[in-house]
């Protein structure tokens, strides 16, 4: 009974968030949209070709906005759940991981909109000409800014899951540096991969990936320690 009313309040709260963001949906979407306009003299506005296209894309900015405003009632009923049943010490412990993984994505996503994603957009532009037209649609290129957004804050999450991981005892701190050159290899191809090709948003997405995962060491023999 209890998982349900808390469920119900959760689903309210995205209901209540996503209708707001909805009523300022079309300023929402000039936000994002505006570093795409600064990286390309040719373009001043976007197109889209299905009639319902421009409404659903509008509705998923909304629901995904929503969904990001509404995070802290999910997470508050989530702990009024869950807290009843836990110690003093797991208590401190599980505030300190909702902290931290919330910051590291928040930072990750910032990182991306403000730093790589002006840069990125540039690069793709710059294939534009007097016989090459960009005619970006725009529920795609809202899909490709959100898209961005979350693997980059997901990718932030390193040092995180690194500290986890070696809580867990799955994995010791000397395992991560013994094996350096691999990660960094594999953080390579996954900024390439994420950053669709884009050699200097590789480069920007690697090299803070390179000091998280240095960072994410330290930590896990700081609190292995422990």
């Amino acid at each position: 009974m209890e998982l349900r009313q808390r469920l119900i309040k959760v689903f309210l709260a995205i209901i209540i968030c996503t209708g707001i963001t909805y009523v300022f949906s079309e300023d929402i979407a000039h936000f994002f949209i505006a570093p795409l306009f600064k990286a390309s003299p040719y373009l001043d506005r976007l197109v889209y070709t299905n009639l319902p296209e421009a409404f659903l894309s509008y509705l998923k900015l909304s629901l995904l906005i929503g969904l990001v405003i509404s995070f802290p009632v999910t997470l508050y009923q989530i702990w009024m759940f869950i807290a009843p049943g836990l110690k003093n010490t797991e208590k401190k412990f599980a505030l300190t991981v909702v902290f931290w993984a919330s910051l590291l994505f928040a930072l990750g996503a910032s990182f991306a909109f403000w730093g790589v994603l002006p840069r990125m957009l540039v690069y793709f532009m710059s294939y534009a000409g007097d016989k090459l037209e960009p005619l970006p649609k725009f529920g795609k290129y809202l899909t490709f800014v959100a898209r961005t957004i979350l693997a980059f804050g997901l990718s932030f999450e390193i040092p995180f899951l690194m500290v986890m991981a070696g809580k867990a005892g799955f994995i010791k701190a000397h395992y991560f540096r013994s094996k350096r050159l691999y990660f960094y290899a594999a953080i390579v191809f996954l900024s390439f991969l994420l950053t669709a090709g884009d050699f200097m948003a590789t480069g920007l997405l690697a090299i803070p990936l390179f000091a998280l995962y240095e960072a994410g060491i330290f930590l896990t023999i700081l609190f292995g320690k422990k």
